[in-house]
């Protein structure tokens, strides 16, 4: 309720693809309120076989038995842009949709299109802000929700809840977390707004960070890094790009490590009781779990078995 008044009294459009958005779009349809329409990415062949499958969000809005749409291009969709106006919702709530919201969108609505992102806004705007927080050694992140403009996660702030980055946090073990607790933010938003208890508050751009698509370069590592730095990295760019390297001319996939100090050179191997590389500033990687080219993930007993690395061999390109 709001003001006396039930949810039921603002009239929603949903736009959102990957897993992180379900978990808002359920958290809406649980407290009643109204998606006239769900719109999302056309089906995407996936797995081995390349069969057609249906984003996240459209699973999840069939299941609740919600209208859905997939526009190829939504920019210059007169057919699209109809829909909408039609509609003519009180707000649009986008969560990783996938695709730059037009300014005529911006416009429609008069509570604005509405974004949940996955970091304390300024930092880490992009598109993989729970990847570069992890990545960049945060120890806190949070979501925010934020009324979207036409700049890259440049919007006034809404309201903004933070989260602890625990030391083992992957990227895929925090987004469920941080998507959990945007789904609450999201509905406690629409609700202050619809009350008039929410605000929207300028974003402080001098403190903007970015948070880039990945590439596969980004799992490549750097033994001139710390090792702390390389270890971040393995676990924000946990499952792809993953981190990786090479060994006698091979890709060699590094699946989990622990940063210990002792100072080895750079990229150079210890092998002993325990697999050791050096790293920058006099720090050094255990390698716990490893994956040769062309062969599963393994111990790094079993690769030391199998491999006989030697004491002086080198990492890398």
């Amino acid at each position: 309720m709001v003001n006396g008044t039930p949810n039921s009294s603002m009239q929603l459009v949903f736009c959102g693809t990957p897993l992180f958005a379900v978990p808002t779009l359920r958290a809406l349809v649980e407290h009643k309120f109204p998606i006239s329409l769900v719109v999302t990415q056309p089906d995407r062949p996936q797995g081995r076989g390349l069969q057609l499958t249906a984003s996240p969000v459209k699973q999840a809005a069939l299941e609740n038995g919600l209208r859905v749409i997939q526009p190829a291009k939504i920019k210059n969709n007169e057919e699209f842009r109809e829909q909408l106006a039609k509609l003519n919702p009180d707000a649009i709530i986008v969560v990783g949709y996938g695709r730059i919201i037009p300014q005529w969108m911006i416009d429609l609505p008069r509570l604005g299109n509405i974004n949940l992102h996955g970091s304390l806004l300024p930092k880490y705007r992009g598109a993989a802000p729970i990847q570069w927080a992890i990545a960049s050694g945060e120890t806190v992140t949070g979501v925010t929700t934020m009324k979207i403009d036409a700049g890259l996660d440049t919007g006034d702030i809404l309201l903004q809840r933070d989260i602890q980055i625990q030391p083992e946090d992957t990227s895929e073990t925090l987004g469920p977390r941080l998507a959990a607790i945007g789904a609450e933010l999201m509905v406690e938003t629409l609700r202050g707004l619809a009350a008039g208890s929410v605000s929207a508050m300028p974003q402080d751009h001098s403190k903007a960070s970015l948070a880039p698509i990945l590439k596969k370069e980004d799992g490549h590592v750097d033994f001139r890094l710390q090792a702390k730095q390389i270890s971040d990295r393995l676990r924000g760019f946990q499952p792809w790009p993953g981190a990786f390297t090479r060994f006698r001319g091979k890709t060699l996939n590094i699946w989990r490590v622990s940063p210990i100090e002792q100072s080895l050179p750079e990229g150079e191997l210890l092998v002993g009781n325990r697999l050791l590389v050096g790293c920058g500033g006099g720090s050094a990687l255990e390698l716990l779990e490893v994956q040769p080219e062309g062969k599963k993930r393994m111990l790094a007993a079993d690769f030391v078995r199998g491999y006989r690395p030697e004491s002086g061999e080198r990492l890398g390109s």
